[in-house]
Order: structure tokens, then C-alpha cells, then sequence
């Protein structure tokens, strides 16, 4: 059975007040129109979650409004509270790339002197299949690609030619 009134409603943890140069930076990211639109949605949610101007809209209306779930309105709602607008809008950028990269300065460096000496035995330069091949021998790293090494010594400006 599900009782309605006001005795059972949530009560609002963070309460967003913005200021006017807020409420017009998120007015102008919304009618640009060049942001991402995970960043407008936030925008708007935060707009109708102003209570200086008006009475803030409940997080089930703005969640429907905007066609996401209460959930998402309540994370943006905590976030901008907790850390403010730019945190609230935006994603946070990672620290360390999700994957390692196989290729460190040190690997490229044994890459290039490599690359400078002598081509093995029977071939009269090195290929990019033989570098390879030849630092997964020399335990550089456990395996490489002939892209790989294509790329970084196009990084480095070195060709095989």
C-alpha cells in the first residue's frame, strides 16, 4: 500500500543555491548547444535544482523532465554540493591510462640504438618485423607489434630506409 503525503517524501540533503554568474554560465552552455550532452543534461539539472529563484523541482520531476532516473539527478545534485559546478558538469579525468603502455622511455631508447646498429647477419637493414622480433628476444618486453615499433620510430623521426 503506498501512502502519498508529505510526511513520506525525502528530504533534500543538499540544498543548491547558485549564484547569477552561475545561473548564466549553465543558461549559456545549455543555448550553445556545443557541450556534450551529458554536460547539458547536468547543466539543466542543476538548473532545476536552483532554490534561489524558485522552488527547486523534486528529483522524480526533474528525472522525468529530462528522461534519466532519479538517481542520476541525486549523483549530480551531491557532487555539485559536495564539489562544485565544475566537478558536476564535467567528468574527471584519469590518472593513469586504463590500459599500461607497452613502450616506456627506456624501451623506445633500446628501440632506437637498435635501430642505429648493425642489422643482424643475412639482411642488409632492419625491418620493422626484425626489430620487433628482435626485442621481444632481448626481453625488452614480452611481445610488440611491427606497428608498435612503426609508431615510435615515427615518433622519433627514424626510419628504416
Amino acid at each position: 500500500m503506498l501512502i502519498q503525503g508529505d510526511s513520506h517524501m525525502p528530504k533534500t540533503k543538499y540544498s543548491i543555491e547558485l549564484t547569477d554568474k552561475e545561473r548564466t554560465f549553465l543558461s549559456r552552455l545549455i543555448k550553445n548547444g556545443s557541450a556534450s550532452a551529458k554536460t547539458i543534461l547536468r547543466a539543466n539539472v542543476i538548473l532545476c535544482s536552483d532554490s534561489s529563484v524558485s522552488k527547486p523541482l523534486t528529483v522524480s520531476k526533474t528525472a522525468e523532465l529530462f528522461h534519466t532516473t532519479p538517481t542520476t539527478v541525486q549523483n549530480i545534485r551531491t557532487i555539485f554540493a559536495t564539489a562544485g559546478l565544475d566537478a558536476a558538469l564535467y567528468r574527471k579525468k584519469r590518472n593513469t591510462p586504463p590500459v599500461p603502455p607497452k613502450i616506456t622511455g627506456e624501451v623506445e631508447a633500446r628501440i632506437v640504438a637498435l635501430c642505429c646498429s648493425a642489422p643482424p647477419d643475412g639482411y642488409a637493414r632492419w625491418t620493422v618485423r626484425l626489430l620487433a622480433d628482435r626485442c621481444v628476444e632481448l626481453g625488452f618486453v614480452a611481445s610488440l607489434s611491427p606497428m608498435t615499433i612503426s609508431r615510435t620510430l615515427k615518433k622519433t623521426n627514424l626510419s628504416l630506409i
